[in-house]
């Protein structure tokens, strides 16, 4: 049978038959790739696809199109959708539009039709407002096809631009992706690589030194492990391929269709002014002993859930989804169990794309203070300090979404205003009777300010803490901040949730007018 024949026949066929059919006309080395790739425990691009989406809903664009190359013998392969399955279909009732790379069919390359697929579909989700969920598995720019497919691949990656901010784009790594597939997957606003087989690199490992020369093998540089904890590129990492469906699924959850409507409310059994008990025993007296803040946050929100991004990179702050009386909301909070939850250049860009992400998408934020300051030193100083806390400032200021605050701690200095503050802009704003606003802390001003006395004194350790003292009374004080307007309530830890839901329930209504201008420069 030949080809046309062949794809008129397929017209109309049961999804299973079609499947068969596909795969019968698959080149012998593209049939061996298939094997190979089952054999590893990896799917076939149309399996994922299924997975994904409710049963009986995937509803396939583009089935029939073949790539125009003809040097190197592609004349003789035109396998049918060239290397990727595209459309639309339900997740969990929800319409999303998604793709999948085959890696079976030219290792999941993007080649000029290839990369039109994807702009097909990438256009439509912007079109009809609907989330865009990639599946990648390909390496890169299709070689055989040469400078054809380059312009295609321009037009890919600016429509991914164009939907960055508009709906949705989750990204799932689930086998080695380079190149522009890389690059492309880099513009989503979640990229989720699964532990076993998703790898990512910029460029193909086989054209890089280490890698080359054996210094390092292909998952030491671009595995999972790494991008979580090291790059800052993995949002989450899956266990396998259906736990990362799964985990595209939830992040889902807590988002909207796009930019113009609000997330779902999805009602719970739990009372919104529940009281947090355990509260009062998580946070130690002693301002220098350190606590996980993320036992904070999982008594505040609804059912204890708290879905964490990020986990293992820039551990010294926490970002997040959880729900408040139902409702999305974005989770910032220092962490005191690392480096004190003092801010430093990766803490700072991490939250700052997380706050930006959730101003795109309607989703309040609130954020969790416990923060001494920036982290200082000549590494921090070199590398930009400067430059990266001000993106985290700059997404606060310029988020226009609901923004609370609770300062269960620690607030000093510019760290404190880069965290949410009263002056950016926040909506709401209070701290625990334990909560400290200040420049800096009581011992560090009293060396500052008392130098000359403490230097004179008979028992300078006595008159440092009696100093010390009087300043934390003076400035240290919440209702000092308070009664400055800067905080618009002092609560007990007991009451934080049931504050926090009564401050969420009239902000959800907010607009905030912003005068016309392009865009702002922020200190990228």
């Amino acid at each position: 049978m030949n080809r046309l024949a062949f794809g008129l026949s397929m017209a109309g066929l049961p999804g299973d038959e079609l499947d068969a059919m596909r795969e019968t006309a698959l080149s012998p080395g593209d049939r061996a790739s298939l094997r190979d790739m089952r054999q590893e425990g990896r799917r076939s691009a149309r399996e994922r696809i299924n997975d994904l989406l409710d049963a009986d809903s995937f509803v396939e664009v583009d089935a029939f199109v073949q790539h125009r190359g003809t040097e190197h013998n592609m004349h003789l392969h035109r396998p049918l959708g060239d290397g990727v399955v595209a459309g639309h279909g339900m997740l969990d009732g929800r319409r999303v539009v998604c793709f999948a790379q085959d890696y079976s069919v030219f290792s999941g390359t993007i080649g000029e039709m290839h990369a039109k697929k994807i702009c097909k579909v990438a256009e439509f989700a912007e079109k009809s407002q609907l989330p865009l969920i990639c599946i990648w598995d390909g390496d890169g720019q299709r070689v055989e096809e040469g400078v054809t497919s380059l312009g295609a691949t321009g037009n890919l990656l600016d429509v991914m631009v164009a939907c960055s901010g508009r709906i949705p784009i989750i990204s799932v790594i689930l086998g080695t992706v380079s190149g522009v597939s890389a690059l492309a997957a880099g513009l989503s606003d979640f990229v989720i690589l699964g532990a076993e087989h998703g790898q990512m690199f910029m460029r193909s490992p086989y054209m890089i030194p280490e890698i080359v020369s054996g210094e390092v093998d292909e998952a030491s540089l671009g595995g999972a492990e790494q991008h979580a904890s090291r790059s800052g590129i993995a949002c989450l990492v899956a266990e396998d391929e259906s736990d990362a469906i799964d985990i595209a699924a939830e992040i889902l959850s807590f988002l909207p269709d796009h930019t113009l409507a609000e997330p779902d409310r999805v009602a719970g059994d739990e009372a919104w002014d529940r009281a947090c008990e355990a509260l009062d025993d998580i946070v130690p007296g002693d301002s220098n002993r350190p606590y996980d803040m993320r036992k904070v946050i999982e008594e505040v929100v609804d059912e204890g859930r708290f879905v964490e991004l990020f986990r293992d990179y820039a551990e010294n702050i926490l970002i997040g989804f959880a729900r408040l009386d139902g409702h999305s909301v974005g989770i910032v909070a220092n962490q005191p169990t690392v480096l004190a939850g003092c801010l430093d250049i990766d803490a700072s860009v991490k939250a700052a794309r997380f706050i930006r992400t959730c101003d795109s998408f309607n989703v309040p934020v609130v954020t969790f203070v416990d923060v001494p300051g920036f982290l200082p030193g000549t590494v921090q100083e070199w590398g930009g300090i400067i430059r990266h806390g001000a993106k985290l400032l700059y997404a606060y200021a310029e988020a226009t979404v609901p923004k609370l605050a609770v300062v269960t701690r620690k607030a000093y200095g510019g760290a404190y205003l880069a965290m949410s503050c009263k002056h950016l802009g926040s909506d709401y704003n209070v701290a625990w009777p334990s909560g400290e606003l200040a420049v800096m802390g009581a011992d560090g001003a009293v060396s500052i300010i008392h130098r000359k006395e403490l230097s004179e004194a008979d028992d300078p350790a006595s008159t440092h803490k009696e100093l010390s003292d009087e300043y934390q009374r003076k400035f240290g004080d919440p209702y000092v901040a308070a009664r400055n307007g800067w905080l618009d309530d002092v609560i007990e830890p007991f009451e934080t949730r049931s504050k926090l839901v009564q401050a969420l329930r009239p902000l959800k209504t907010k607009r905030e007018w912003v005068p016309p201008k392009k865009h702002g420069n922020i200190p990228l």
